[in-house]
């Protein structure tokens, strides 16, 4: 038994159906019309589409006719090609037959008159005619003996020819006839004889070499020179030697491109290069000779290995007889910068070239990148121009090595500071010879050589420059007076009182020296800086094209030494801060704010008047600020007197803050403190140019709370609905300084919810 509630919604749920249903059976209805037109016009295209099925089938027939008609005349077409191509063998076998007889004939004539380039050329056309095809031809036409006689005929001219070429081009050599050479250097590759002629063309090369070494260069008058150019006489001779080397190359290249070919290039390089590194290992050798650079190296070499901090001491305790100078090592240094370089830019030259070369005459890249790991195997061989400057530059990196050691350590010992400057001499003369070291190394375009001298540069900032500061760091900023004027009265003092207190001066001196230091220490960050943003610039100008991405990354790894050198630096400066802060501001602050325990703040409304009238406090304390300031600021680079206002502030700020902690105040008590701290807020503000109100925060913060009307103000500055306020104050210390006040009640302040 269904209940009637359920009957009446399945009733309902069927009305609705019903409705569904007849609004679409009026809908349909409502198309009729359009789908009765849209049939009939339907009924109407079956008579065109018979039309078009008996069109496409004829179509089709027609098609398939011509596919047929289409592969006979292709068949046709190829039996006529193939007949085509056996007309024009047969025509090139009878031009051949030709060919032949009349470079028999031509080679007769012309061997007759001595053109060795027309016989040549009859022969070079023998050479490229098949003569088993040959042979077979003159069989078919009854010319055998005939053809027989000729080839056997051009083959005795080809032999005569051979002979001849090579006897007269050496002939030409003897009798240093260029013009010849060349004339013959061409024939050599009409007979086949690619390998020949660039032999013996390279030989050729390669003696013109020896002689210009040995026209343009006498060794033994480059020590007894008048000339501007002696220092660098080597440089200058290995410089012309590698510049007429690339020249033979350079003026050669196109005959041998358009004569034998493109690709062979290397071929000639590698008869030229062992004369060359022959030539250039004799200019190196009496390099070494005439500089006495093996004395040097020895001596450096036993310098170095003695004791460090004294160069004049070998490690057995005696005094060296004989010690390297610097200043000999200086133009020794640059010149074997040079002919690194002139011998960088040359094999540069070389390798661009061969590789060019080789792209146009070898497409295979397999190949090509064999033939250049030929070459390099070349330049790097035992004997190589290559072998020998590296060599050198090994001996380099000691010699520059010890020249800036050296030199640094001359300069410390002739550090002096001028009247009027904030620095010493040894920063501007320990940079001098830190960049004229480095610079001088990138004039040698070896990479290798250059991160090895940076590289030593930063070690030697780091260790020998820099604990020369460490050291007088570590002693200290002396305590008495804190400033010139004041040393100056006491001197004044003790001369008219009839004595002299040297201590004091001694006490001066030493505390001159400790800013001085510190300006030495910020200034030699200013200098790492630039040299860093200096050198990475000139890296990449004179080198940024031909380096690789080992290169790069061997550059990137070593100019990061200058970033650890900085970092080093700044925390020497750090720690000579500290130590000024130790020694000179904490030990005058403490007293000076101090005073403001006497100042009671606990007032009534004439109290306030009268501070209002007459400053108890704060302008005493300025004025004496003012005056510790006043002593440093001419004796402090810019950077480093803002830092010691920044030290000072943060002083200043922790004192105020244990005073107020110790006072106990009421709302007009409050209200002066406020004043003070403004007062004193405006004067350090007007000191500096950088922002100190981060150092002030915490003493602005406990200001602010000692001044608020009633302790529930407090929800105005803290929490969820609070302003956006920063705080610095824990909750535990906002409680603490709230009880200082003594009109709020304690109860009130515990139980505050923070």
């Amino acid at each position: 038994m269904h209940s009637l509630a359920k009957i009446q919604d399945e009733y309902q749920r069927l009305s609705l159906e019903e409705g569904n249903v007849t609004e679409k059976l009026d809908l349909l209805l409502g198309q009729q019309c359009q789908i009765e037109a849209k049939l009939r016009n339907v009924s109407l295209l079956v008579p065109r589409l018979n039309t078009i099925k008996s069109d496409a089938k004829h179509l089709s027939e027609m098609i398939h006719f011509t596919c047929a008609l289409a592969e006979n005349v292709s068949a046709k077409v190829r039996e006529l090609d193939i007949a085509k191509g056996r007309v024009s063998e047969c025509q090139k076998r009878v031009n051949d037959l030709l060919d032949l007889q009349l470079c028999r004939e031509g080679v007769i004539t012309a061997m007759k008159s001595e053109d060795f380039e027309k016989a040549a050329a009859h022969v070079h056309r023998f050479l490229s005619i098949d003569e088993t095809t040959l042979k077979l031809t003159a069989g078919d036409v009854a010319q055998g003996p005939t053809v027989d006689s000729s080839l056997l005929l051009l083959h005795e001219a080809q032999a005569q020819l051979c002979k001849v070429l090579q006897q007269k081009f050496d002939e030409a050599v003897k009798d240093v006839d260029a013009a010849s050479v060349e004339r013959f250097f061409k024939i050599f590759p009409l007979l086949n004889m690619h390998e020949e002629g660039i032999s013996k063309f390279g030989n050729y090369l390669a003696t013109q070499i020896t002689e210009n070494t040995s026209k343009n260069f006498k060794f033994s008058d480059n020590g007894e020179s008048n000339n501007l150019r002696a220092n660098i006489y080597f440089a200058d001779a290995l410089t012309v030697l590698l510049e007429s080397v690339a020249r033979i190359v350079e003026i050669h290249q196109p005959l041998v491109e358009t004569y034998y070919g493109p690709g062979r290039l290397l071929q000639v390089v590698e008869h030229l290069q062992p004369e060359c590194d022959k030539q250039a290992n004799q200019i190196l050798a009496e390099f070494r000779r005439s500089r006495q650079l093996d004395k040097q190296i020895r001596l450096v070499t036993e310098t170095m290995t003695s004791s460090r901090q004294e160069f004049s001491y070998s490690l057995f305790g005696k005094v060296l007889s004989e010690k390297c100078d610097p200043r000999i090592l200086d133009a020794v240094l640059a010149e074997l910068t040079l002919l690194s370089s002139r011998t960088e830019l040359y094999l540069s030259f070389m390798r661009r070239r061969i590789l060019s070369d080789l792209e146009i005459g070898i497409p295979e890249e397999q190949t090509r990148n064999l033939k250049m790991n030929e070459f390099e195997k070349l330049l790097q061989s035992k004997c190589g121009i290559s072998r020998g400057v590296q060599e050198l530059l090994g001996h380099y990196i000691l010699l520059e090595r010890y020249f800036l050691s050296e030199s640094v350590s001359k300069a410390v010992a002739m550090n002096t500071t001028m009247e009027g400057s904030l620095t010493s001499s040894i920063v501007d003369d320990v940079f001098f010879l830190v960049k004229k070291s480095i610079r001088r190394s990138l004039t040698s375009c070896s990479v290798d050589s250059i991160c090895a001298v940076i590289n030593n540069a930063c070690a030697l900032i780091e260790e020998d420059y820099a604990s020369v500061f460490q050291q007088q760091c570590r002693q200290g900023f002396p305590t008495g007076y804190l400033d010139l004027t004041q040393a100056y009265n006491v001197i004044q003092s003790s001369i008219q009182q009839g004595s002299i207190r040297l201590q004091s001066s001694d006490t001066e001196k030493a505390k001159a020296n400790f800013l001085t230091t510190l300006n030495n220490i910020e200034t030699s960050i200013e200098y790492i800086e630039t040299l860093d943003k200096n050198v990475s610039y000139e890296i990449q100008v004179n080198l940024g094209n031909t380096m690789t991405n080992r290169d790069q990354e061997k550059v990137k790894s070593c100019l990061a030494g200058f970033k650890i050198t900085i970092n080093k630096f700044r925390q020497l400066l750090d720690f000579g801060h500290e130590q000024l802060k130790s020694s000179a501001v904490k030990p005058r602050i403490k007293p000076w704010v101090d005073e403001l325990l006497s100042v009671n703040h606990v007032i009534d409304e004439e109290e306030f008047s009268c501070y209002e009238a007459q400053d108890p406090f704060i302008q005493e304390l300025n004025l004496r600020l003012d005056g510790f300031m006043r002593g440093f600021k001419d004796l402090l680079t810019t950077n480093n007197y803002q830092t010691l206002i920044g030290t000072l502030t943060s002083q200043v700020a922790q004192q105020f803050e244990k005073v107020i902690l110790k006072s106990n105040f009421n709302r007009l008590g409050a209200l002066q403190l406020d004043k003070e701290v403004r007062a004193l807020v405006a004067y350090l503000s007007t000191t500096t140019t950088w922002t100190i109100r981060d150092r002030l925060t915490r003493l602005t913060q406990i200001v602010t709370l000692l001044n608020m009307e009633n302790v529930t103000e407090i929800t105005e500055y803290w929490g969820p609905n609070a302003n956006s306020i920063t705080w610095r104050l824990t909750p535990q210390e906002v409680r603490q300084i709230l009880m200082l006040r003594t009109d709020f009640r304690s109860e009130d302040v515990k139980r505050l919810k923070l």
